[in-house]
């Protein structure tokens, strides 16, 4: 008899998305603790968004090619494990670009590929993936928060002691998590690019661009532009962390959710969402409770999105292609899509100010809803 084994899958995302509360929103001070200019910090911190364009097309066909998803993952969380000890040994511009530039392409294998193993293992109860993937989001709580505090006290250096300890988790459990029977071999008689090329997949990769592109201006210059505008630092922190409060719940309403609504009607509420909450931050942020509610919605925005979105990723590429499903979302929606958002978010920013910036995001999430209600067809959830 099938076991789902939820705290070993539950155990990894914890510790993958620990890590990101960690290192995404700290990791730039330790640059800047080494000396280095904004340009040079610009391009570190860059190689976490252009490795997910082709890394995890890389490690997905490796995964489907060998039948063996999680070995690949055990051998990507090595691979970064090792490649983050490099920042002990070197401070050097060229030093940390290429320790970088490693533990990035290690770094992008595992997420993908453990969605496919989380949702073969689960087989027709893909609505309990919510509740196993809020784990990732109560990691990220935790150490966005904790090592924040801990930074007051102690010198940035102690930052990398973290993220190793974090780094181990993931290795550990990546050791932990059984192999899944890959299902759905139906689907293999079509080629990646034949699914690729049918307009429901196009229509749907496309509008997962446009919605993590309208994301960009909101991790890039969200924090920026409240400080600027009179917020108090340890506020906007909390409001970053109201957003993944609200993304647990979501994540754990998403089988109610599913069970009533098709998934097209989930990720055109979800683009609805962002267009309104992208509109509250421009324009809105004068007022408090107009940043607050704009900070609940990304229950919607970025919560049930992911959800529905990968169940569509489930349905559209099966058998032998799920991983390479995975990895192809991922370097087209986070890959390319965050990489275009952050970069041209900051072009935006700088000759057309916030307010425009932010308008653009919601166009972009208004087309993102177009599409799918244009081609993604009604499809509900199993379980």
């Amino acid at each position: 008899m099938h076991s789902l084994p939820y705290w070993r899958l539950s155990g990894f995302y914890f510790f993958h998305f620990a890590v990101i509360g960690a290192f995404v929103p700290y990791w730039t001070l330790y640059l800047q603790s080494l000396s280095f200019s904004a340009l040079q910090i610009g391009i570190l911190m860059s190689l976490l968004l252009v490795t997910r364009i082709f890394a995890p097309a890389v490690w997905g066909w490796l995964a489907d090619h060998t039948g063996r998803r999680m070995m690949v993952v055990q051998f990507a969380a090595l691979g970064g494990f090792v490649s983050f000890i490099g920042f002990f040994f070197g401070q050097s511009f060229a030093w940390i670009f290429m320790a970088m530039l490693l533990m990035s392409f290690c770094w992008s294998a595992a997420l993908p590929l453990i969605e496919a193993v989380t949702l073969s293992h689960l087989r027709d109860k893909t609505d309990r993936y919510g509740q196993i993937r809020s784990w990732g989001s109560v990691g990220f709580i935790l150490t966005v928060v904790g090592v924040g505090y801990l930074l007051d006290r102690v010198g940035i250096i102690w930052l990398l002691w973290v993220v190793l300890v974090l780094k181990l988790g993931i290795l550990v459990f990546s050791r932990s998590v059984p192999e899944s029977e890959v299902i759905g071999e139906r689907v293999d008689q079509e080629s990646m690019r034949q699914l690729c090329q049918r307009p429901e997949v196009l229509a749907f990769l496309f509008s997962s661009l446009l919605m993590i592109f309208a994301h960009g201006v909101y991790y890039t210059f969200f924090s920026i532009y409240l400080v600027e505008h009179g917020y108090d630092k340890g506020f906007v922190g909390w409001l970053w962390a109201i957003g993944v409060i609200c993304e647990i719940g979501v994540f754990f309403l998403m089988p109610w959710m599913m069970r009533r609504f098709s998934l097209r009607t989930i990720l055109m509420f979800s683009f609805a969402c962002a267009v309104l909450r992208f509109l509250m931050i421009g324009w809105g942020v004068e007022w408090v409770a107009v940043i607050v509610c704009a900070q609940v919605l990304h229950a919607a925005t970025y919560g049930a999105h992911h959800v529905a979105a990968m169940m569509l990723v489930h349905r559209f590429f099966q058998g032998r292609h799920q991983a390479k499903g995975q990895t192809i979302y991922t370097s087209v929606s986070y890959g390319l899509g965050g990489t275009l958002g952050a970069i041209l978010s900051g072009s935006a920013w700088d000759n057309l100010g916030a307010e425009t910036t932010f308008t653009i995001s919601a166009v972009s999430a208004l087309l993102g809803m177009i599409l799918v209600a244009w081609k993604v067809k009604m499809i509900k959830c199993q379980g």
